[in-house]
């Protein structure tokens, strides 16, 4: 017989298959030698309370054999090598996603990627750590598998549409992640992980047909009579069909491109802020209620903070328990630092983007700058910590309390940045608008979760990638742009997701609409 349980139980009987098979068979009255398996199918934490507890839904086997241990059907996707051609403009979750969705539907995809494969890319991040060296193909935001590549692979979002949600899963599984993203209420892969599963997709795109093109960076258009026929790279090449431009948050040389070729963007609210490393130990200890911390079979722990100062948002963003910070710049004249964790979040520090929301009206000063006011704003305070840095990428650095009262660190704690810290009035290098509110966020945190505000803590700056600083507009029915038939932008670049998941959904709707267009398909 298959029972169907959702149980409540303790880390130690949760994390150990064998203590709950016994509990299991308790539960239900039977021999424990008769349970052949214990599937978990969901499984999630709740740390409200002072005793952690573990939510199961289990799917137990009693005198009865399970059928296959996989949780998801695989995907065929079929030969599209003499398809129509679809261009898609970046290789990084929306562009991937959108890519395999194309094959699926009978559609060859051409991906074209401005910067490396993700393990030459590995090579060129290590350059701006050891030699300040950034190449402007190729770094944390450019390259195969864009910005997410090297992250903590975060799986969950906002998105309602736990269908498409459970897709990009079951994809990432089929690719080779853990079966646990398919259980785990906030799952993820892991920087260490994730290089492996993005290569595996590559090979599906080239198997069934299609092109992936790296160095293949995009600088014009080809535009008649209010449609897209093409683009052209820098190395002469074109390319004809539809688009998806999912070029990603940080190619700002495709926003001022757009910009050239009068096709419509307008300027989109963004968040600025910091990266915040604590001891992953003070968070456990804060996040599990002991002193001990975690204990040997909870994970590392994460949080999420969120308050309002002054009518602007002021929240937690990229949480990335037992993690490092990283060099995230994207071009010369930049400082700007970034988050990842691997599997297993096994280091001893934990990581956040603590940002402060910004809108188009609070930089009135920026209006001559038009469409692309945000991003000159971004701009600004990245060469701005470039600057303070000796134009190096040993970023400024501030203990928590010290920026909050606004006085000098003296001494800095230990990082997990590669490159280096000094001490720096980060208060005095951001925006007052932002650094205020950044201030009063902090204090309160700290009287919400006993302990977050400490000295332990240190910020380090500068945090502005957060999100696209444009929109690229597009029609909500067809997916294309406003103006421009045939182009459809796609993903964080475009304005249009904000996570690998919600990135990916988009990919695959982008895909689909290209589908409409070609086939006359209705999804």
């Amino acid at each position: 017989m298959i029972h169907e349980l959702q149980i409540r139980v303790a880390p130690e009987i949760a994390y150990a298959p064998l203590r709950l098979t016994m509990h299991v068979s308790t539960m239900l009255g039977v021999d424990a030698n008769s349970i052949n398996e214990c599937r978990i199918i969901k499984r999630s934490i709740d740390a409200r309370q002072r005793n952690v507890m573990i939510n199961l839904t289990l799917k137990v086997y009693v005198n009865e054999m399970p059928e296959s241990q996989s949780m998801i059907t695989p995907i065929e996707y079929p030969c599209v090598k003499d398809a129509s051609n679809v261009i898609v403009v970046g290789a990084g979750p929306a562009g991937l996603f959108a890519a395999l969705r194309l094959v699926e539907l009978g559609l060859r995809p051409i991906v074209l990627e401005r910067g490396k494969s993700v393990d030459e890319r590995r090579r060129d991040m290590a350059k701006i750590a050891r030699e300040n060296i950034v190449d402007p193909d190729s770094n944390y935001c450019f390259g195969e598998g864009g910005a997410g590549a090297f992250s903590d692979g975060k799986l969950y979002t906002r998105s309602k549409k736990r269908g498409s949600v459970d897709k990009i899963l079951a994809i990432f599984h089929q690719h080779g992640a853990s079966q646990d993203i398919l259980i785990d209420a906030h799952p993820h892969i892991g920087t260490d992980k994730l290089p492996s599963v993005i290569k595996a997709m590559r090979e599906t795109i080239i198997a069934a047909g299609g092109e992936v093109r790296f160095s293949c960076r995009v600088t014009d258009f080809v535009l008649e009579n209010d449609a897209i026929k093409g683009v052209v790279c820098a190395d002469g090449s074109r390319y004809d069909g539809p688009i998806i431009l999912a070029t990603g948050h940080s190619a700002r040389d495709i926003y001022y491109l757009l910009e050239d070729r009068k096709v419509d963007i307008e300027p989109k609210g963004i968040a600025v802020g910091v990266r915040l490393e604590h001891p992953q130990h003070l968070i456990d200890c804060i996040q599990y209620h002991s002193k001990n911390g975690r204990g040997k079979y909870l994970p590392a722990a994460e949080y999420s903070m969120l308050t309002r100062v002054d009518g602007r948002g002021v929240y937690s963003f990229c949480m990335c328990p037992g993690g490092f910070i990283i060099p995230a710049a994207s071009g010369e004249n930049q400082l700007v630092v970034n988050g990842m964790s691997p599997s297993n979040r096994g280091t001893k520090w934990a990581n956040s983007g603590m940002v402060v929301e910004v809108l188009p009206e609070d930089i009135a000063e920026y209006n001559r700058y038009g469409n692309l006011k945000m991003m000159k704003f971004q701009e600004d305070i990245e060469a701005r910590f470039y600057e303070e840095s000796g134009r190096t990428h040993n970023a400024p650095a501030q203990r928590m309390v010290d920026f909050v009262e606004g006085r000098d660190s003296r001494s800095l704690p230990a990082t997990s940045y590669a490159p280096g810290i000094h001490p720096s009035r980060i208060d005095k290098l951001l925006p007052s608008f932002i650094a205020t509110r950044l201030q009063k966020g902090f204090a309160d945190f700290g009287r919400k979760s006993r302990g977050f505000l400490t000295n332990e803590a240190v910020l380090i700056g500068d945090e502005t990638r957060t999100s696209s600083p444009v929109r690229v507009p597009r029609d909500k029915e067809t997916l294309q742009h406003i103006s421009v038939k045939g182009l459809f932008p796609c993903g964080e670049g475009a304005g249009y997701a904000g996570g690998i998941v919600s990135a990916a959904i988009d990919g695959e709707r982008c895909a689909e609409a290209v589908a409409n267009l070609i086939f006359g398909l209705d999804f």
